[in-house]
């Protein structure tokens, strides 16, 4: 236990969803007892009104039915609670409770009980004034001097302040300038309100000048006041403090000199009754609430300052002295004598918590117990050592790539994909050039066996699909546990049948050991009407204009995929792998394969890293010189400032002239910043669908396991987002050169030399290619992909599928008609939304 948590001394939860602030606390002696003891008064926004008087049995209680004194509904919402003296005839204290439209003072007293239930409290309402604008805040004192009674002061959210001589109205005046109103408190000493404006300055009104001004029945100026009859409402003085405030305090050292405390969102001041400053402290949290009191070092003043770190600081004046934890963000502090223990601070949060504690320090009782020396037996220490290194290798080999997770029935995540498009589509971009871009809905239904707290469901899609929502998150605490559930999405959600191509610059071809099935069966949603004849080919067009066509071939089980852009090809040859595939288990065919017999084109892909890497590096340069632009910027202001504050004016020497310039290149690069971004995004997106591809092919090309695919994809595709200070590049190359060190090593010496621990952009892409080409190469030779470095084996031996273009002139092409291509992926505004997301463009990923 940390010594600096607020030691609780009594606490408690108010009502259930109510809603509080810092005018709804309040400690007096409200049932004028005499004994020096104070109440605890709440209001809440939902009308509720509650006295308590704690007296804990021992230290940290809760509280007790017979804590509470007094609960009351009263059906208005309760801005303010204040005690003093508000009835006339009489020094009693009163209660008053302000509300939206109404001012009610309430006596409280306890009558003595026949029975031994105690004494019993009850509320008279001694008067109310109904209010002709909505209030805001309100303060009180003897204004004007009076002796015996108090005055009530209410400030209106249109900034009029409103005058209550206990029972009757005195007058209002609006404050000159007013847009929103601030906090509001009164100087006895100086019989002034001081309040913080919407200008951000502190401004002080003299009671008499707001007691002699013009009435405030209009903000119009009228005929008196034209003919001089009243008298303008002017500001004895003002400060401005450069930022909005959130309570203001006054606090008297004697009765000569007294202090103004504002507490503002970033500092705190401390000003004379003249407004100038005292002092003033830069705080490093945000404040929520603070009280000012007097210190028992002469002069000086300290303050408790609540603030959002759940944190209770005392300063003197500005020194910290002390500094606690609480268990929650107080709105309101407090200070009073409860029970007879004097000095108890009192804190309300915003959903209720309301805690008595007070400051110190508690001693640990707890004792390290002694540790018997004895002497190591490092013979057995070396044996219990290797045993556990065993069991650590026999778990690694038995587990496979992922580790397996206990109870998976605890929560399961399934998915179900709508067969039909939405009627209405849910797209931000109703249109892609000449397309309609569709949505599609998808269920995802959680079920638990256990009760389960704050589960969060997430959904992710790869640009360019969107979503239309992608964080869930449900009020249900168990153990910690991530599940997923993959999902295809229908192909025709980001494909429309479209007309066969004849020639292609890009072409691959897939063999099987099956007889070619009819590609009109395959994809029966995307037969062209007008070729009925044509089952052997097909094309597909991507929203957007991108074309790929399909062939099957008539004498051979091949199949070949043919597309403008090497990166289209991975969507169309994936889905035909899994239609084939799906086809077969349904006639009940189990040994149906698939391999690539042709080359890797690396070459393609390496064009693609080319043009994402220097886009990046183009990215920082141009950011570069924003900077030093910003930096010119910036020191133009500066002189030009310098100039402008000048008593004795001097020529600007141009200084103008470059600033307008400057600027203007600070927007012209910001636009290119903003440009190349656009393009690196859409320059990942396509290395994206080109390194599927190529995980495909190898995967086809050396017939990889599930498992060692699973590695290449982590290897390959390790990031969701690209950022200038983490790449794809840097990221990649060091996970293959990990894997070339480790399970793709050819000898010990490679598995013993280290990897760099800090990844920076490389200088150019030579080393990923090279080690991308020695992968391939190793896994030609017989490597194998595992996560234990013990599997590392020498590459003698050559597995089956060379390099060599295999003869295609056995696939059936048509002559059809060429159109004009564009890029699927590449579209910047291209946007499909789904309510549930994925992590591919055809399958997706929730957790």
């Amino acid at each position: 236990m940390s010594l600096f948590k607020a030691r609780d001394w009594w606490s408690t939860v108010l009502g259930e969803k109510e809603e509080f602030d810092q005018g709804c606390l309040c400690l007096a002696d409200v049932d004028n007892t005499g004994n020096g003891q104070d109440k605890v008064i709440v209001g809440s926004f939902m009308g509720y009104l509650r006295i308590f008087n704690p007296h804990p049995v021992k230290t940290g209680d809760g509280a007790q039915a017979e804590d509470l004194l007094l609960e009351v509904h009263l059906r208005d919402p309760i801005l303010q609670v204040e005690v003093g003296k508000f009835v006339s005839g009489t020094e009693m204290l009163h209660l008053a409770v302000l509300h939206s439209r109404k001012l009610c003072v309430y006596s409280v007293s306890g009558s003595l009980g026949n029975v031994e239930h105690g004494t019993q409290y009850q509320i008279k309402l001694m008067y109310e004034h109904n209010l002709q604008r909505t209030a805001c805040n309100m303060t009180y004192g003897s204004f004007g001097g009076v002796k015996g009674r108090d005055l009530i002061c209410i400030q209106s959210m249109d900034g009029m302040l409103m005058v209550f001589e206990q029972e009757s109205y005195a007058f209002g005046r609006f404050l000159p300038g007013s847009l929103l109103p601030g906090p509001l408190a009164y100087s006895s000493r100086t019989d002034s309100f001081i309040t913080v404006s919407s200008c951000r300055q502190v401004e002080s009104y003299k009671y008499q000048v707001l007691a002699f001004a013009t009435d405030a029945d209009k903000r119009q100026e009228t005929e008196q006041q034209k003919l001089g009859s009243g008298k303008r409402l002017v500001v004895d003085w003002t400060l401005n403090i450069g930022e909005q405030a959130l309570d203001i305090c006054i606090v008297s050292f004697n009765q000569s000199a007294s202090s103004v405390f504002v507490l503002g969102e970033r500092n705190f001041f401390c000003l004379k009754d003249n407004g100038q400053i005292r002092f003033m402290k830069k705080l490093d949290c945000s404040p929520s609430c603070f009280l000012p009191y007097c210190s028992v070092s002469e002069g000086t003043i300290n303050t408790l300052i609540g603030n959002h770190n759940n944190m209770l600081h005392v300063y003197q004046d500005v020194t910290l002295k002390w500094a606690t934890q609480l268990p929650h963000i107080p709105v309101a502090v407090r200070v009073g004598c409860l029970h007879d223990l004097k000095g108890v601070i009192v804190t309300l949060s915003d959903d209720g918590h309301l805690q008595c504690s007070y400051l110190g320090t508690d001693p640990s009782l707890f004792q390290a117990p002694k540790v018997e020396s004895r002497e190591l037996n490092y013979d057995e220490l070396d044996i219990e050592l290797k045993e556990l290194q065993k069991i650590i290798k026999d778990v690694n080999k038995s587990q496979g790539v992922w580790p397996m997770t206990e109870r998976e029935d605890d929560l399961k995540v399934s998915a179900m994909v709508s067969p039909n498009f939405d009627s209405v589509s849910q797209s931000t971009d109703v249109e892609v050039g000449a397309d309609l871009v569709p949505s599609v809905t998808v269920k995802v239904t959680l079920q638990n066996r256990v009760t389960l707290q704050k589960i969060r469901l997430s959904v992710y899609v790869q640009p360019p699909l969107v979503l239309t929502c992608d964080q869930f998150t449900f009020e249900f605490m168990g153990i910690p546990r991530v599940n997923q559930c993959k999902f295809r999405l229908p192909l025709k959600l980001i494909c429309l049948p479209g007309q066969p191509s004849k020639t292609a610059s890009h072409k691959l071809t897939i063999d099987t050991n099956k007889s070619p099935v009819s590609l009109l069966s395959l994809f029966p949603g995307f037969a062209n009407q007008s070729e009925d004849d044509q089952v052997n080919v097909m094309g597909f067009r991507f929203l957007g204009g991108s074309r790929v066509t399909l062939l099957a071939s008539k004498t051979s089980q091949r199949y070949r995929i043919q597309s403008e852009q090497f990166e289209d090809l991975w969507l169309i040859t994936n889905e035909l792998i899994i239609r084939l595939q799906e086809y077969f288990e349904k006639q009940g065919i189990k040994d149906f394969a698939c391999s690539f017999s042709g080359s890797m084109p690396l070459q393609e892909y390496f064009e693609l890293i080319d043009h994402h890497f220097e886009l990046r590096i183009n990215g920082e340069k141009l950011e570069e010189l924003l900077s030093e632009r910003a930096v010119q910027f910036r020191a133009i202001q500066r002189r030009l400032l310098t100039r402008f504050k000048d008593k004795t004016p001097a020529p600007l020497q141009h200084l103008d002239t470059l600033l307008d310039g400057t600027y203007k290149q600070v927007i012209a690069l910001a636009d290119a910043v903003e440009e190349n971004q656009d393009n690196l995004f859409q320059s990942f997106t396509r290395l994206k669908s080109a390194t599927h591809l190529v995980i495909l092919l190898i995967g086809l090309w050396q017939k990889l396991s599930a498992d060692q695919i699973a590695i290449l994809e982590a290897a390959f595709l390790p990031l969701q987002q690209d950022t200038q200070e983490l790449g794809w590049e840097e990221t990649v190359d060091a996970a293959i050169s990990h894997l070339l060190k480790t399970c793709l090593s050819k000898s010990s010496k490679e598995q013993a030399l280290n990897l760099s621990s800090q990844l920076s952009i490389p200088k150019d892409t030579s080393r990923l290619k090279k080690h991308i080409t020695l992968l391939c190469d190793r896994l030609a030779k017989g490597g194998r992909l595992c996560l234990s470095t013990d599997a590392a084996v020498p590459q003698t031996m050559v597995m089956p599928g060379g390099c060599a273009m295999i003869p295609e002139s056995d696939l059936e092409e048509r002559s059809v008609e060429q159109d004009s291509t564009e890029l699927f992926t590449n579209h910047k505004h291209l946007i499909v939304e789904t309510p549930m997301p994925e992590v591919s463009p055809l399958q997706g990923v929730s957790e």
